[in-house]
């Protein structure tokens, strides 16, 4: 697959930088750069970035990196064994629990909640990060969703986490889950005071909480330009009007 002449491989991390340098220079150099169009599509075109996911993992499937980076781009895809069985290589490489959460919801995506809830209270999870362990709290609380168990759902997002006026990087998303579980359950009081709380930690924009809020709250969002199509065309003035009548053949009344 063709690769842009502004990527030089570079700029990837330093730590799969390093895992590179056991390869040949120019190998190391294409693979890098395949790793750099994984992430740079990922989130725009997860299908392209699927097929230079697997040209690295041609080049390079030894590199726990290239497995890990493998995985990402499947699970993008929704190509949920696939991209669990690269993340059970990338940690049986690094012996890792980084990817756990992920892996649970590739669980998810297989139809098998009761198996993400299962790694959800397995020992790895108090090796994690909080970061990760908020993301595994996420996991379960969806695996509880899927089982139709929206109480327990509920419940499972209540966490010091959920209640710490503190922002962090996972605070926005969170609060938008408590909120879209309550608003399942049928409160939507609750579940409108926690899509606000869900916008004011939302820096970035990365959920779509004002939308749901403005939706709860009876706003219709009107396409300006569709708007614009659709709106009826105003007379014109007598001057504008004048030169037409003048053109228009003469009609015999009905």
């Amino acid at each position: 697959m063709p690769i842009p002449e502004d990527v030089t491989g570079e700029e990837i991390d330093k730590d799969v930088r390093q895992e590179l340098q056991s390869m040949p220079k120019g190998l190391a150099d294409d693979v890098a750069k395949n790793l750099v169009m994984v992430a740079r599509l990922i989130d725009e075109d997860p299908e392209q970035a699927y097929g230079y996911a697997k040209v690295a993992l041609r080049l390079a499937s030894r590199v726990a990196a290239v497995r890990e980076a493998a995985g990402f781009a499947a699970y993008a895809n929704q190509k949920y064994s696939e991209a669990l069985a690269e993340f059970r290589t990338a940690r049986r490489m690094t012996g890792n629990v980084e990817l756990w959460p992920v892996m649970a919801d590739c669980e998810r995506g297989l139809g098998r909640p009761e198996k993400a809830l299962e790694m959800a209270g397995a020992p790895e999870v108090n090796k994690l990060d909080k970061a990760s362990q908020v993301e595994m709290r996420l996991v379960a609380a969806g695996a509880r969703r899927d089982m139709g168990q929206l109480d327990a759902a509920i419940v499972t997002l209540q966490s010091p986490e959920l209640a710490s006026n503190t922002v962090q990087p996972w605070t926005a998303r969170l609060r938008y889950a408590y909120a879209d579980a309550l608003l399942a359950a049928g409160r939507e009081d609750e579940a409108r005071e926690w899509f606000a709380k869900a916008i004011e930690s939302d820096k970035d924009g990365s959920t779509d909480a004002s939308d749901r809020l403005a939706e709860l709250d009876g706003v219709e969002f009107v396409d300006a330009l569709q708007a614009d199509d659709d709106a009826p065309e105003q007379p014109a003035d007598e001057e504008t009007q004048a030169p037409a009548a003048a053109e228009a053949p003469e009609r015999d009344e009905d």
